[in-house]
């Protein structure tokens, strides 16, 4: 009985060593993560904080930044570089005269478009000087559909490069009537981009119904449009521009009012840009490959400390147990910390 009752002791000791060692490594365990977790929230808690800046800053000018990215894509578009600085400028003293806040050393493209449209719009052929920025941002942004003042062809190359893959139909001003109408009926019905070059200063009223974007809906609740005599359903994806060659156009208010004039026409101090960027290239294509690159993993990093935030954010608010047994949690937020530094 005594040799029964040691060995049950035993036994009953050797349980309790491997409860007290299992105790010990999840203690050890926790006392690591709870280091990580302290590390990594504490680098969060400092992107949060610069973030919530940022944000508020942003609200804060969100008036006038609106009132002047509004102004510029509804107004702007037909003059030169210089006069859209001189209103912009005239603009942002009537915000201050009148105590509204705006963003302060932030140029419109910086809220208007991202460092990755702008780099995919040069490689497309977009001039990088920053006036083209400017048109490239109207041209994204605008509801109206965008006629190009472009007697150079930058626009024209632009737009043919950039909608290629979409299946870019490019007709004339000079074609016939039934080109034209065959092409647009079908850019509608597919959704793919059509483009009008060389219009001249009066446009065909057939053109009316597309530019005012003229849709209703039918019986069966599709979204159709009246081009002509046919009725034509009208696909979401359908884009259409519109270029002319003629260096200094005079357009009347009623063809105005119906599209978005932008001028692409060449400036000396815009040239002086493209030229200063091709040298850059020719020169020294291994400093224009390196901005290329920084630009591009600037974005992808953004992007994913953006959705890792987004992960560590939701994992906190739905953990369940000890917060310090949430490995993944831990990692995510190591992850999340090396990725922003």
């Amino acid at each position: 009985d005594r040799l029964a009752k040691l060995e049950a002791d035993l036994a009953a000791a050797i349980e309790r060593k491997g409860q007290l060692e299992d105790e010990t490594e999840r203690c050890t365990r926790q006392l690591d993560n709870a280091e990580k977790l302290l590390s990594g929230l504490g680098g969060e808690a400092a992107n949060w904080e610069e973030q919530s800046k940022e944000f508020q800053r942003q609200m804060d000018g969100v008036a006038g930044d609106a009132m002047i990215c509004a102004a510029l894509i509804s107004y702007l578009g037909p003059f030169v570089a210089t006069y859209r600085a001189e209103l912009i400028t005239a603009w942002k003293g009537a915000l201050e005269d009148n105590g509204v806040p705006y963003s302060k050393g932030v140029s419109v493209p910086d809220i208007l478009s991202t460092p990755v449209e702008i780099r995919q719009w040069t490689i497309d052929g977009l001039p990088a000087d920053s006036f083209s920025i400017e048109n490239g941002c109207i041209m994204a942004k605008t509801s109206r559909w965008p006629l190009l003042i472009d007697p150079q062809g930058q626009a024209n190359k632009f737009l043919k490069t950039s909608q290629a893959k979409a299946q870019l139909k490019v007709i004339k001003a000079s074609d016939s009537s039934k080109k034209i109408t065959q092409n647009l009926e079908l850019g509608i019905r597919l959704g793919t981009p059509v483009l009008l070059e060389n219009v001249l200063e009066v446009l065909d009223p057939f053109l009316e119904p597309v530019l005012l974007n003229q849709t209703y809906k039918d019986n069966s609740g599709q979204t159709v449009i009246k081009l002509g005599d046919n009725v034509i359903p009208f696909h979401q994806d359908f884009r259409f521009s519109l270029t002319t060659v003629i260096p200094n156009p005079y357009y009347a208010p009623e063809v105005q009012v119906k599209v978005t004039l932008i001028n692409f026409t060449i400036t000396p101090d815009g040239l002086e840009e493209q030229l200063l960027g091709t040298v850059v290239a020719t020169e020294r294509p291994d400093l224009a490959e390196l901005k290329n690159r920084l630009v591009v993993e600037g974005a992808e990093n953004r992007r994913k400390l953006s959705e890792l935030q987004a992960e560590i954010l939701y994992m906190l608010s739905n953990s369940q147990g000890n917060i310090l047994d949430d490995t993944k949690l831990i990692d995510t937020l190591g992850v999340s910390k090396v990725t922003s530094e």
